[in-house]
């Protein structure tokens, strides 16, 4: 997972879009802004998939607190298994997704998130959103080694490689944290 950007001129905030009334323009511009990615696994939100506005703190869904820092689009699955108030209660506290430095503190290391033992709001929020779910490891670390293949088979560049992928299949490009720091490229979309 990555650091969550937000953007200060999101249509969600200059519109004044609510949740209750506006969940379908919600959720097409969160995908836009997502560039079509799950906001916890990085895997593409296709036309098939279920995808979901996701209330990070979920104690705050249908308050007048909840708002866009708290929205993320997110696969279905993963947010059925984030759970509720009762399960969010229990992993308190939690690094939030758009922390400055979540990146320093959840840390990618051969194809899983970890982080500092002494860091108690990484190490929740690792267990909280799954990250550290060994099915999704797996896909990622296969995923990176096919790119490493495809790359090393076409001859070019690791920058070349994505650019090209993603002009042409861009929903074939996933797991955006793990491309970066394996190739030590930045993608840029």
């Amino acid at each position: 997972m990555r650091k969550q950007q937000k953007k200060e001129d999101s249509a969600i905030v200059s519109n004044g879009w609510k949740y209750s009334k506006h969940r379908t323009r919600i959720r097409q511009q969160l995908l836009a802004e997502q560039h079509n990615l799950c906001a916890y696994t990085e895997t593409y939100l296709g036309r098939t998939d279920k995808k979901e506005i996701e209330h990070f703190n979920p104690t705050l869904k249908n308050t007048e607190h909840d708002g866009y820092q708290n929205w993320f689009l997110v696969k279905a699955q993963w947010n059925n298994e984030k759970g509720g108030s009762v399960r969010w209660a229990k992993h308190q506290p939690l690094l939030h997704p758009t922390a400055p430095d979540f990146e320093e503190r959840i840390i990618y290391l051969d194809g899983e998130y970890i982080c500092h033992p002494d860091d108690v709001e990484a190490e929740k929020l690792i267990k909280y959103l799954k990250l550290d779910d060994l099915e999704l490891a797996s896909e990622r670390k296969n995923y990176i080694e096919r790119r490493r293949e495809s790359i090393q088979n076409k001859n070019v560049s690791p920058e070349e490689y994505f650019a090209s992928l993603m002009a042409k299949e861009p929903n074939r490009v996933i797991f955006i944290r793990a491309i970066e720091a394996e190739f030590k490229i930045t993608l840029s979309f």
